[in-house]
């Protein structure tokens, strides 16, 4: 009798064990499947092949260890992956981008904050013209915005602090925009090129 009592909770938390290396399994390799599929790259079929088999090495040993030495352990531990594997499947797609929003970020974040800067630039630059009282006299038309090339830098520069505010990933590129629209609203005012200061250089 008390070789009974010592083995069962051995054998359930053995069941434990299996059945979370079998959830794992089963739910990474779904993801791993899923990724691939929604990607267009030459070499996803071969990398398909191997997760899938990789997966499979470990799924098999977690369902057949168990059956044999009780089938209905198996039957049960057949359930859990079939769940497992319908839950995966289900909630990857939000998982999926989740994780392609993550990495976007990482790599966005670096260009964010060095559009910032040029951004900074950009707009002390352009302030010079209202600030400076010799500037403000020899080119109003920077402050014109019924000029077009004026109300278009204003345009960009409004696009500009939006999706900065947003932290948008096209934010470095309203910023490119910005500065060259105060190229052309420069050049139109008859600006020289002695007096623009170069931006984002540093």
């Amino acid at each position: 009798m008390p070789a009974v009592s010592e083995a069962a909770p051995l054998g359930l938390l053995q069941l434990v064990l299996w059945s979370a290396v079998l959830v794992a399994a089963v739910a990474c390799t779904v993801f791993v499947v899923r990724h691939h599929l929604r990607t267009s790259d030459g070499d996803s079929s071969d990398l398909l092949f191997w997760d899938l088999f990789g997966g499979a090495v470990v799924i098999a040993p977690a369902l057949l260890i168990p059956a044999v030495a009780s089938p209905p352990a198996g039957l049960a531990l057949a359930a859990v992956a079939g769940l497992s594997g319908i839950a995966a499947y289900r909630s990857s797609p939000a998982v999926l981008s989740w994780h392609d929003a993550r990495r976007q970020r990482r790599v966005d974040g670096p260009r964010c904050r060095a559009a910032a800067v040029v951004h900074e630039e950009i707009m002390g630059r352009w302030a010079r013209y209202e600030l400076d009282p010799a500037l403000a006299i020899s080119y109003p038309d920077l402050a014109d915005v019924r000029r077009p090339e004026t109300a278009a830098f204003v345009k960009a520069l409004r696009e500009a602090e939006t999706l900065k505010t947003l932290a948008s990933p096209e934010y470095p590129h309203a910023v490119d925009r910005l500065g060259r629209a105060l190229d052309c609203a420069e050049t139109a005012a008859g600006v020289p090129a002695t007096l623009r200061p170069a931006v984002g250089k540093s």
